[in-house]
């Protein structure tokens, strides 16, 4: 496995009532002392060293066992539906690009170590509860070929990126479902404060059918056996299941991550997440994605020591696992190592709608986290849309001004302009971006309810 480096990593288990536990760390070797509680119960802290390894750990009530090959470095946990349980092989039928040479230079030596709550030797396993659970299964993998191609592909591409930059182990812990919302990986107490939200399912002894859309039975059996577990942060990629009710979703999102943070106790720690990618859904000209996706960008300035990753240059009308995941992969990493990290010099947050301003008959729009403006110049740019007072919308002309550098967007049919929509459809491509390539998330100046 890989500890958290530089921390005091909990390390706890189960023992006979009351008796004496001795921890043995090879790095230091020092000896921490406890006492199970009179349920067997026991938990302390280690401190742990800078990046290295490998080590072991021996653990002993009177019977010792020993935990060897450990690395020590950053350790990452990743969860959220389909996109992040996508493994590196692909789903049937539907590829990761360039998969299949990255599982073949897989190499145990490199220190990328993976604890898959998902799957077991390659085949999909669901865990769920009413109750919380301390315990779940899954297990450490090492850097093979094997282990490689049943990984979370979006978590994997992370962890190798970030592995490659600090050269320091990697751990990543992937616990994830298939079409699950949100709802479903929310603790009781959590979700108890949204009335909306049902939780009668949890007190009586009807069958759960359908994990990916029961509250809390995803937190109780893959987030809370891990909660002892000291990470250094929390990549999520959800809320393609959420796209029918984004307006509760703005809302349980940042509960849901402050949640989190109380349970592992360990500070703010940061949380990531991607913004879902354009897809069909209801309809390509449609706007319950655009909703969703709107919420997602909200939820940057609603939750703290936060960042979103744009996928508007990777979706597909036909599929909605984008098989393009080493960039998503790639842009959490960056949003890692920038904000996390430290790392200086190159770009990470995409570019954000901040202002507009009417002139003329022309509205031009600035973004925020794009200091050296937006690409590409000389270009009729597609995707956009104005509107006047009457709020009906029309295809728009928009441009990058060489005169002004700024971003114009105007249509023959609005004289007088007041509101300007950027790739605000279920569907849609990307046509603007900062220096960094980092696609500028779709976004609306208007308010208006929405057909």
């Amino acid at each position: 496995m890989v500890l958290q480096q530089k921390t005091e990593a909990k390390l706890w288990g189960w023992a006979n009532a009351n008796a004496k536990v001795e921890v043995k760390t090879s790095w230091n070797k020092k000896t921490y002392k406890t006492t199970a509680d009179a349920n067997g119960n026991w938990l302390l802290k280690i401190n742990t060293p800078a990046a290295g390894g490998p080590f072991q750990i021996s653990i002993s009530d009177g019977e010792v066992l020993t935990l060897k090959n450990i690395l020590i470095g950053e350790v990452w946990f990743c969860s959220g539906q389909s996109n992040m349980e996508m493994p590196v092989k692909g789903f049937p039928r539907q590829p990761t690009k360039g998969g299949n040479s990255v599982i073949a230079k897989a190499n145990p030596k490199v220190p990328i170590r993976m604890f898959l709550a998902d799957s077991k030797e390659g085949k999909f396993i669901k865990q769920f509860s009413k109750k919380p659970q301390t315990d779940c299964q899954g297990q450490w993998l090492d850097n093979s070929s094997e282990n490689v191609a049943n990984a979370s592909a979006t978590a994997y591409f992370f962890a190798q990126y970030v592995q490659e930059v600090l050269d320091v182990p990697v751990g990543i812990i992937v616990s994830s479902l298939g079409g699950s919302m949100v709802e479903s990986w929310m603790s009781r107490e959590a979700i108890s404060a949204f009335k909306e939200v049902d939780l009668s399912v949890l007190d009586n002894d009807t069958e759960i059918k359908k994990p990916n859309s029961t509250a809390c039975v995803n937190f109780n059996a893959k987030i809370n056996p891990f909660t002892n577990f000291t990470i250094k942060g929390f990549l999520w990629y959800q809320g393609e299941s959420n796209k029918n009710n984004a307006d509760l979703y703005a809302k349980l999102m940042p509960a849901f991550v402050k949640d989190l943070r109380s349970r592992w106790d360990i500070g703010e720690f940061p949380f990531y997440y991607v913004q879902i990618a354009p897809y069909n859904y209801d309809g390509a000209d449609k706007t319950s994605a655009a909703r969703l996706r709107e919420v997602q960008t909200q939820h940057i300035t609603d939750i703290p020591n936060s960042g979103m990753i744009t996928t508007l240059d990777i979706g597909s009308p036909q599929f909605i696992h984008p098989v393009n995941k080493e960039t998503v992969g790639e842009r959490l990493a960056l949003w890692a190592l920038g904000a996390t990290y430290g790392k200086k010099g190159f770009g990470y947050a995409p570019p954000i709608f901040k202002s507009m301003e009417i002139k003329e008959a022309k509205i031009y729009i600035d973004f925020k986290n794009a200091d050296q403006g937006i690409s590409p110049m000389w270009t009729p740019l597609k995707g956009f849309e104005i509107a006047g007072e009457d709020k009906i919308f029309y295809p728009a002309n928009a441009e990058i001004e060489t005169s002004t550098t700024r971003l114009a967007v105007s249509s023959e049919k609005v004289a007088k302009p007041v509101a300007v929509r950027y790739a605000f459809k279920n569907y849609a491509e990307a046509s603007i971006f900062g220096i960094t390539g980092i696609p500028v998330a779709p976004f609306r100046t208007d308010d208006w309810p929405l057909q």
